[in-house]
């Protein structure tokens, strides 16, 4: 079974630690909205899927279950090891 939005979203969260309501708050989604999303009633705009990938350090790609069709097709992408989400400060990716 492939996993879906919601599932990869739920295995990015738990990795780091978070819960439901402090991923929320740090990427500025109503908390019931987040549990939407981790349900896969509802999905995120493109500007909150991106918040919500690089406060996880995930890419966009992953949570979308891309990174499945690139490699199916022989194409190399790197996924981070996940580790603790910095709760300061405005963090970018570079």
């Amino acid at each position: 079974m492939r996993a879906t939005f919601g599932d990869r979203l739920r295995a990015a969260r738990v990795a780091r630690r978070l819960t439901q309501e402090t991923i929320a708050e740090i990427t500025q989604v109503p908390t019931r909205s987040y549990q939407k999303y981790e349900e896969g009633a509802s999905y995120p705009s493109i500007d909150r899927l991106i918040k919500l990938a690089d406060a996880l350090d995930v890419s966009t790609d992953y949570l979308l279950g891309r990174d499945e069709y690139l490699s199916a097709n022989d194409i190399i992408i790197d996924i981070p090891e996940i580790s603790p989400v910095r709760r300061s400060g405005g963090h970018q990716r570079t």
